[in-house]
């Protein structure tokens, strides 16, 4: 295991990346168009920088990956689909993938032109792989595999190339059922999507997912079937990560446009960024943030490390800490704009549905301070 890099401060490797993803953020905006940012962001290899350099990708991790999201989301031009494809599903692959699957689906990822979503949350199991109902099959003609069940809330399938499912296969030496990981194309019979209509104003969609009897090849199984949630906790940590970056860069895009309002803005011949009843709080949301991104770059030089389970633990503290500044940013951006935080010009109304994502997605904050009080304080359970 490899020594863990220092998360409070970057080093001139990580700030210029960090400066260079900000310029391309700048030059797209609030009003990018998707394709087109994601084309340039691809080209400029930071979709893939935390995957292999051997399959196309910039040899760097999470840390790296967190950056270019953060950044983006700052000038206003998040990019969602970065949480699932490179992160989850490309961190999943590079990992425990057969080296066939790397070379398919690894240099496609890096570089932009292939896309894969990820399937976990069902309607009546959440996130919660215990209670996972689709399952997977052995097809007995063919060696490979049935697959059967629904999906909720799976982001962009209608642009990924695949999604990778996770569905739960029968041990064959106890008959429990297992989390196990399967890439399925997006035109394979049976593999059924229907849109879900969201208030959230967001490019990426979100859509339903039916599976009526998938037939799958041996090789659409990611890695070994007995690792299955060693896997699947492999992808989780980077997806916590992921959605503190989105959060800490949508929480410093509010906050900037506030603060500009804030010493533009003049009432009775001062700028009302000079009262405390308006600064004091845009100073908190800030430490808010910068407390939070010191927890994400921990869990990310954790998981870069290879320490699985101090990263499980620091990405879920970053992403409950990240979500509640994100929240708190927002709500403070549009109450210092005051009726011009709710118009359509400055863009802030908007987030305040958009903020809320983080606490709700990819798990709940009760369910992360469900894991703070049993796995890190020992207190027991209540369930």
């Amino acid at each position: 295991m490899t020594s863990v890099r220092s998360s409070a401060v970057e080093s001139q490797e990580l700030k210029d990346l960090r400066a260079a993803v900000a310029a391309l953020g700048r030059r797209h905006g609030r009003g990018h168009e998707r394709e087109a940012l994601w084309a340039e962001a691809a080209k400029l290899g930071y979709l893939g920088v935390n995957l292999p350099e051997e399959y196309g990708g910039g040899g760097g991790g999470m840390a790296e990956l967190s950056i270019v999201l953060e950044e983006l989301g700052a000038a206003g031009c998040p990019l969602l689909m970065m949480v699932v494809s490179p992160a989850i599903c490309g961190t999943v692959i590079a990992r425990f993938g057969t080296e066939e699957q790397k070379r398919a689906w690894l240099p496609g990822l890096a570089d932009g032109s292939r896309t894969m979503a990820f399937g976990i949350t069902e309607p009546d199991a959440g996130s919660n792989s215990h209670r996972i109902t689709t399952t997977a099959r052995r097809d007995g003609e063919s060696g490979g595999w049935i697959l059967t069940g629904r999906k909720v809330f799976v982001s962009g399938v209608d642009i990924a190339d695949a999604t990778l499912i996770v569905g739960r296969a029968e041990d064959a030496r106890t008959g429990s059922l297992k989390p196990c990981l399967f890439i399925v194309p997006r035109d394979a019979p049976g593999f059924g999507r229907s849109r879900i209509d969201m208030e959230l104003h967001a490019q990426e969609k979100q859509f339903e997912l039916v599976l009526d009897e998938v037939r799958l090849p041996a090789e659409a199984l990611v890695g070994h079937e007995d690792a299955g949630l060693l896997q699947l906790f492999a992808g989780l940590n980077p997806e916590r990560i992921m959605t503190a970056a989105f959060a800490i860069g949508m929480g410093r895009y509010a906050l900037a446009r506030a603060v500009a309002y804030a010493c533009e803005r003049q009432v009775w011949k001062a700028p009302i960024g000079a009262h405390q009843a308006i600064a004091h709080p845009l100073a908190q949301a800030h430490i808010e943030l910068e407390l939070a991104r010191l927890m994400m770059q921990k869990a990310a030089a954790l998981y870069d490390a290879g320490d699985d389970a101090g990263a499980g633990e620091a990405a879920n503290m970053a992403k409950y800490a990240a979500a509640e500044a994100c929240v708190r940013a927002v709500d403070q951006a549009v109450h210092t704009l005051g009726g011009n935080g709710l118009t359509r010009e400055y863009g802030l109304a908007a987030l305040v549905t958009a903020a809320r994502v983080a606490r709700i997605a990819p798990v709940s904050r009760e369910m992360i301070l469900n894991y703070v009080s049993h796995r890190t304080l020992g207190l027991p359970k209540s369930y």
